[in-house]
């Protein structure tokens, strides 16, 4: 028995052809030749810019930003403000001129509930956040 080829989007597929009776009788949709590729293969095309060409090739390593270790680049700069791609850093200001709010920022972990004042709004804040919690955890375990 022969196997007839044909295309079926970009795969080749071999099907044997259908028997009736004695004779053998080919359905049209199985006898068809395949067609030329009308896309250009993976050799003809132009490799990116940076991308390996293989997959046992490994691919450029990305490199992150410098990082500055001068101690006084540190003290007197803000490091990694700048947003321009040119120009220097940008300097510190003397504390004098940054608002005194600025300093008294809370940036250690959250307060707990018990350690805030029952009247002030970041207590009911912080209440209202631990109820949500709480009620997502009990409904995760409800089922339908």
């Amino acid at each position: 028995m022969q196997q007839v080829p044909f295309r079926t989007g970009a795969l080749l597929h071999l099907h044997p052809p259908f028997q009736a009776g004695p004779q053998q009788v080919h359905s049209p949709a199985l006898s068809l030749c395949p067609l030329p590729s009308s896309k250009p293969s993976e050799q003809e095309l132009p490799q990116p810019a940076g991308q390996s060409k293989g997959k046992g090739v490994p691919k450029e390593a990305l490199k992150g930003p410098e990082v500055c270790t001068d101690p006084t680049m540190l003290a007197t700069h803000a490091m990694g403000v700048n947003y321009f791609k040119e120009g220097p850093e940008v300097a510190l200001k003397p504390e004098s001129e940054y608002p005194d709010w600025l300093f008294k920022i809370h940036l250690g972990p959250p307060k707990k509930l018990e350690e805030l004042d029952p009247d002030s709004l970041e207590y009911w804040r912080r209440l209202r956040k631990y109820n949500t919690w709480q009620r997502n955890k009990l409904k995760k375990g409800k089922k339908l």
